[in-house]
């Protein structure tokens, strides 16, 4: 009986992944507006209403393709995070870490942070998976203001009354032992690494810094010495 369980989960598995690895390659042709059920069920040789056993919706897929996207993206900056260097060298690692793989998987980052899908509402479950590439970065600097220090290069605006609010609960959520005025900086270095990643990705540094590489060494310096990693 387990052996026999065993199996079929196994069979299982092995489908359904065959079916994420399809829904992939239409994402990349005809984008995650155009992603159907029945066209993959099609490419796959099977009845649509089997493939529904699997993936009830074509909501439900999107979902699955989206949690490998964040999680696949989150395990690779978590792995340059937890290199054994000085923070510094982690943080550069996980900027470089995380546009490789947005460059080796343009339509799947564009799942995530490109424009959303209409009519599609992400559910809690990806919120998760989402928040493991910003918490390698908190990370970081938690390590960094334990040892070597955070030394930002300059004082910068005094935060707001209500940003001030909101960064000190989040603090007391993910890293309590940072200021909330450090806590907005790496929030702000992670949007500027993934508005950066956008560009990129999109087209919108052609005609001025593309090829980007340069481009991008150089923003990850000045985002170290914003956040106080010097």
């Amino acid at each position: 009986m387990t052996t026999s369980r065993t199996a079929r989960e196994r069979a299982r598995a092995e489908l359904t992944r065959e079916i994420k690895d399809e829904a992939r390659r239409q994402l990349a042709q005809v984008g995650a507006d155009g992603l159907s059920l029945r066209a993959v069920s099609r490419k796959l040789g099977m009845v649509s209403s089997a493939l529904y056993r699997y993936f009830p919706s074509r909501d439900h897929l999107l979902t699955a393709l989206i949690i490998d996207a964040y999680n696949t993206l989150g395990a690779a900056v978590e792995e340059a995070a937890a290199r054994e260097v000085v923070p510094i060298e982690q943080w550069r690692m996980c900027c470089h870490a995380a546009r490789k793989w947005a460059r080796a998987h343009p339509h799947e980052y564009a799942l995530i942070y490109g424009s959303p899908v209409p009519g599609y509402r992400a559910p809690q479950d990806t919120v998760e998976p989402a928040a493991r590439v910003p918490l390698a970065l908190v990370g970081v600097v938690r390590l960094a203001w334990g040892t070597t220090g955070v030394r930002p290069a300059f004082t910068g605006p005094s935060l707001s009354a209500t940003l001030d609010i909101q960064t000190t609960r989040l603090a007391a959520q993910v890293a309590p032992e940072l200021p909330s005025r450090v806590l907005t900086r790496v929030l702000i270095a992670w949007t500027q690494l993934f508005g950066m990643l956008s560009f990129e990705l999109f087209g919108q540094l052609v005609g001025s810094v593309d090829p980007s590489s340069e481009f991008f060494a150089h923003a990850v310096e000045q985002m170290l010495e914003f956040v106080g990693l010097q």
